[in-house]
Formats: C-alpha cells, structure tokens, sequence
C-alpha cells in the first residue's frame, strides 16, 4: 500500500457534484458510502469518492490526515487521495448521503451485550457510529431508520430464533431485519421498557408508555406498548412525529388528499353554530388529522375552541388542548365535564368510547355547542348503531348529528415511477368498472424512492352522511339499510367505494388498493 497522499483541487463553492472537485479524465465519480459507510462519514466529516475507473479519492474540508487516511486505505485495500474541498459541498453531500442512509445496514450480527440503562436523547448518524453498546445500537438504529421511512408504528416481535423487526409505511407492514438470539429479544424489549420507565422485572402482563427522543431538531414522541406472547415479549411503538402531519408547517384538508367538493362540505359542517360532527373508521385512519384540517380552517379567532385528546398530536392555533391522564384520573367524561363549564363554542373529543362521553357529548351539542369528535365505526351508517348500543336515546342522537363521515387511507402511487396501463376486461368487469376514454390508470413499478413497491404516501377517501329532517326522521322510524342508503344518495353522498374506484380512474391509485382497503357496496 502506498504512502498517503494528499493533493488540494480547486472547485466550486458547496459543489452539489463531488465530480466537480476531481479530475475530469477519470470520472464520472459518484460517492461510494458501502465501502465507508455514513456513519463513519459523519463522525470524520469525510467522504469516500469512486471513479469508474476505479480511482477513489477521500473528500474532506481540512488539512491532511494522515491517520484517517492510513485508516481508510486499510478498509478499501488500495491507495486513496486525500481531496480538500470546502465545508458547504461537505454539508451538501452528508445531507445527501442521510437521505438514503439504513442504520441497520451498518450494524454487525453479534449482540451479546446487556442495555444500559443511559438515554440517547439524539438520534443522529453521528451518535449510531458512537455507541459502544451493541443492543443500545440496534434499538437506536431501528428508531433512527423508522423514522427516516416514514413509518407510523415499529414492531418488535419476539420469535423462536430471536426477533423480528418489522415498520409500518403507509398503511402496511414491511419486513425489515431478522435478529438471532432470545437474549437479544429480551435485552431488546428491556431497553425499550427502561426508555418508558417501566417495569422491567414484570413479564406477564401488557405494559404501556411514552418516551421522546430527537431528531434533526424537533422533538418526536414514541408511544409503547408491551405485550407477553409465548415466544417472549413483543413490543409495538406508535411514532407520533408532528412534523410530518403539516406538510410546511400548515395543516389544510387539501394537504390530506381531499378534492374540491370533499373540502367544501366539510367546512361547511366545520361552520355550523351547534350540533355535532363525527368522523368514524379505523384506527390510524387519519380521523383526529382531518379533525385538526377542519378546525384550523375554519378558526378565524372569534370561537373558543377546547380540545380533549389522547394524546395531543399536534398544537392547534388559537386552540385550548387538554391531553387525557387516565393514571391521574382525568379520562374524557371527566374532562369534558369541565371543559363545558369553561364557555366553549366549539368542543373537540379526541375519541367517544363509552357511553358517558358519548351522553355528554350528544347534550353539549344539543345545548348550543359545535362537537367535533371521533368514533370507531366501519361506515357513516354504523354510527348510529355504535350510539345505540351505548344506550343513548335515538332521537337525541340524530337531533344532535349534523353530519357524519367514514375515512380510509389509501396508498397512493409513486410519482418517480408511475405508468400508464391498461387493466384487463376481467378486473374491470369483477370490479364493477367501466373502461371508459377519460380515465388514467396508473400504478408505480418501483424504485428507491418508494422502497420497490410502487406507492408513496396516502390520500384520504371518504364517505360523507350529512343529516336533515327527512333522514332523521327514517332513521327514528328504524327503516331499512338499503331506504336510508338509497336517501343518501339522493342527497349526493358517495360511498368510499364510489370515492376509491374515482382515485384508480384518475391515476391515484391502483385496482389492488381499492380491494385492500374498501368493500363493495
């Protein structure tokens, strides 16, 4: 191996193309971060840079060192010149090199260390390449790799062989990395119950908590729950990261996915003096999000505005929020009792889900409130009979509901690599679809930008209930399922099937997530 070299090339100031700073003869150069990994990148503050020819040159924004150097070239196993570039074209292409950065990747297949017990309040390459505990690492790189994907929720699910480290991205679960050893699990879920202040000698019952961590500059909350299952214990952690459900810092329905009409009937709702305004489906639907989009719209500071929730996800403007603490004995019954003698106009429940919230909540909007809240409910139409089977008077309900609307979230398609295509007259006829001149079906192929499956992000789809005299009074007078669809219809609600099938024939979305997420009417 040759002495280390260092020669000093002039280029251009914070150079978005390393090649700019390299001889021209033997490019293209492109930064090789598999041979020197970002983690390593980071903490030196140097890049390794390859030709195709095979040259390599090691790009930094300081003098020669010759002990880095050395240390580079006994990984690479060749010669490697040391460049001088100035700190901005570092920055840029660290930057560049975060965006596709796995922490994971990085990591060894031996952990046989034990969880310490100290917090790393940062999660940054820098403090990955750091840590001297392996277990420590593989649970900070996993957070670290989460959160870089866009994932909502983390699972860490304990097997025969050790654990399964899976991610949840928009909407559906996705393999990440199989850990050997039962050790590991265990030592694995014991951090994780250290970081919540839990119980961590208690193995037989499910444990919940809460801890924070951050991350280029913003704070991000981490909601865990522990579960005792016959292979060990599993462990699912909710991330609530409050930068991603503003895009720009301005949360709006039109952000969410929704079309022009959608928007102007949901404000119109948002807007009305007294009653009340649910919206039903399942769980990590988006339903407390569209909430927030409604409100925040239609505040112009003349309302006061409470707001109980479970947690608070995000801080709403010229809002009075209130997080729930059921340990301390503040649930939202309890809250809402208060928050009612507090002179509200305008009252939000994060969640009806016994019959005492949903008592106060229907008498708030009876006596001259505006309630928004939230219901587990399949479709618009399943609310009442949630509301029902709490024990709440029927007539009451319906007097109190202005409007009621089922949401699904559906994946979207990836704008780096979606295409034209033409279904088949077999899908079009199973589906109920007709082939027709204006439509754009589309669907992604896969690339690095949507991790090789073809979507990026979700679109809210939605069915919206909106209730008048006649309606109530078919549903006081219990009429049948297909009556009460058949009015709304006329009254032009269009199912969340109708709504989906209208996404797949513009090109939003594909054939295979209208099944996945809607049924047929």
């Amino acid at each position: 191996m040759s002495a280390p070299t260092s020669e000093l090339i002039a280029g251009p100031a914070a150079a978005p193309d390393p090649g700019s700073w390299l001889p021209a003869q033997d490019g293209p150069w492109s930064l090789d971060f598999e041979s020197w990994p970002n983690a390593d990148a980071q903490r030196w503050r140097a890049l390794l840079a390859v030709a195709t020819g095979g040259a390599q040159a090691l790009l930094c924004d300081r003098p020669l060192d010759p002990m880095l150097l050395e240390r580079v070239e006994a990984r690479v196993r060749r010669s490697v010149r040391w460049i001088a570039c100035d700190a901005a074209s570092v920055d840029a292409w660290l930057a560049s090199g975060a965006t596709g950065f796995r922490a994971l990747d990085d990591l060894g297949h031996s952990f046989t260390e034990a969880a310490t017990a100290g917090d790393a309040l940062e999660l940054s390459a820098l403090q990955l390449s750091e840590q001297p505990s392996p277990v420590v690492r593989l649970l900070d790189s996993t957070l670290y790799d989460a959160l870089q994907d866009g994932a909502s929720d983390l699972h860490i699910e304990s097997t025969a062989r050790g654990l399964r480290i899976r991610y949840r991205i928009d909407g559906v679960m996705l393999d990440v990395r199989d850990v050997e050893g039962t050790l590991v699990a265990e030592q694995v879920v014991s951090r994780l119950k250290v970081m919540a202040e839990l119980d961590i000698g208690e193995r037989r019952l499910p444990q919940d908590g809460r801890f924070k961590r951050r991350m280029h500059g913003r704070e991000i909350d981490f909601r865990l729950s522990i579960m005792p299952t016959v292979a060990g214990e599993d462990a699912v952690v909710r991330i609530l990261d409050r930068s991603r459900i503003a895009e720009g810092g301005q949360l709006t329905l039109a952000s969410l996915g929704f079309l022009d009409a959608a928007q102007a009937a949901i404000r119109a709702l948002a807007r009305q003096p007294y009653g009340m305004l649910l919206v039903c489906g399942p769980t990590g639907s988006g339903k407390t999000t569209t909430l927030y989009a409604a409100i925040g719209e239609t505040n112009d500071g003349s309302d006061k505005i409470i707001a109980i929730e479970d947690p608070v996800e995000y801080q709403l403007a010229g809002t009075v929020q209130i997080p729930v603490n059921e340990k301390k004995g503040l649930t939202f019954a309890r809250g809402l009792r208060s928050v009612l003698r507090h002179d509200p106009d305008r009252v939000m429940v994060g969640e009806i889900r016994d019959p005492e919230t949903a008592q106060i909540a229907v008498q708030a909007a009876l006596t001259g409130h505006l309630v928004f809240s939230t219901v587990h409910a399949n479709s618009a139409f399943d609310v009442i009979g949630r509301f029902m089977h709490m024990g709440l008077d029927l007539y009451s309900v319906v007097s109190a509901l202005n409007g009621v609307m089922a949401q699904r979230l559906m994946r979207t398609n990836c704008p780096h690599c979606t295409r034209p295509f033409t279904p088949s007259p077999d899908v079009l006829a199973r589906l109920g679809v007709v082939l027709g001149h204006d439509n754009a079906y589309a669907r992604g192929h896969g690339c690095v930008h949507c991790r090789h499956t073809g979507y990026k992000g979700r679109s809210a789809m939605m069915e919206l209930l909106t209730f008048d005299d006649e309606l109530r009074d078919l549903i006081v007078a219990r009429a049948p399922m297909g009556r009460l669809k058949q009015a709304a219809r006329a009254r032009g609600m269009t199912s969340l099937r109708d709504a989906a099938i209208a996404a797949v024939c513009r090109g939003a979305t594909t054939f295979d997530e209208l099944e996945r997420v809607t049924l047929a009417d």
